[in-house]
């Protein structure tokens, strides 16, 4: 058991370095935001860049969610994104979101990794994971989807 524990708190102290690693890449991606691209889209049908930049700034702030809650429901808590009009404004919330995501990391017990974890709308289940993968996976998607909307705006 003894050996189980400190490997689980490896897993978490690794979780909690990658989240390190991985916001200082986000946080350069987000500073170089342009403030005159905020409206601009790849595709009729794809978020604007606003919309999704402030979605990366708060995705850190899903690990306590994962952490401390057993789903996600879109029909009982519909997403409302934080009001951002620059890259200054994409940083604050980042950092905010990032601060909350360390806290629940470093607050984290070994049993708390395990669980599952439904995001949902109402009745329709778009994914079921365990915490463990729920954070995993919001510590590598924030680099790559606004590295990819940032080139492709022109800058």
């Amino acid at each position: 058991m003894h050996q189980q524990k400190r490997l689980i708190m490896t897993i978490i102290a690794l979780l909690s370095k990658e989240l390190d690693v991985e916001s200082a890449i986000t946080r350069k991606m987000l500073e170089r935001v342009p403030s005159d691209k905020m409206n601009w889209k790849p595709h009729e049908k794809s978020m604007d860049m606003k919309t999704l930049t402030v979605h990366i700034a708060e995705l850190p702030s899903w690990i306590k969610m994962a952490l401390t809650t057993s789903e996600l429901d879109f029909a009982t808590m519909p997403y409302e994104p934080t009001e951002a009009n620059d890259s200054a404004d994409l940083i604050r919330i980042f950092e905010k979101s990032l601060q909350e995501g360390k806290e629940a990391l470093e607050t984290a017990q070994e049993d708390d990794l395990w669980p599952s974890w439904v995001l949902r709308n109402g009745e329709q289940i778009y994914s079921t994971m365990t915490k463990y993968e729920v954070n995993v996976i919001h510590l590598h998607k924030p680099f790559t989807t606004v590295h990819s909307s940032v080139c492709f705006s022109g800058y």
